[in-house]
């Protein structure tokens, strides 16, 4: 099992920047692929970016260039700088521990409760 509390979310000014933050506990953080998610009221759960256990990060178009996710294996954190912030990034954002179960029917698939980031003048 893995316990993942966010914060860091809040209201912004569009242009602003936010530095969200993920703490996990209960399992051996370096061995998942953390990623974050978000949604927006109406709309689908998605990915914002991910980084695996070797490091290599991922982020979806519409954040790429302005938003930028690292970890720290010996704080078991993982972090997700935004920049340049607007409107549309505003959403819930969860975070996510992520490890495929090769010798099982269940892959370990762990969710936080979410932090709330609006974009708003």
């Amino acid at each position: 099992q893995v316990q993942l509390v966010e914060s860091g979310g809040g209201l912004v000014q569009p242009g602003g920047s936010l530095r969200l933050s993920c703490v996990a506990s209960g399992s051996v953080f370096s061995i998942y692929t953390m990623g974050w998610y978000r949604q927006a009221p109406g709309k689908q759960r998605e990915l914002v970016a991910s980084i695996t256990s070797g490091g290599t990060t991922n982020e979806s178009d519409s954040v790429k260039d302005r938003f930028t996710i690292s970890r720290d294996d010996a704080k078991n954190m993982v972090c997700l700088q935004m920049n340049s912030l607007k409107p549309e990034d505003t959403a819930v954002y969860y975070c996510n521990a992520f490890k495929r179960n090769w010798s099982g029917p269940r892959d370990y698939d762990y969710w936080g409760q979410g932090t709330q980031v609006i974009v708003s003048s």
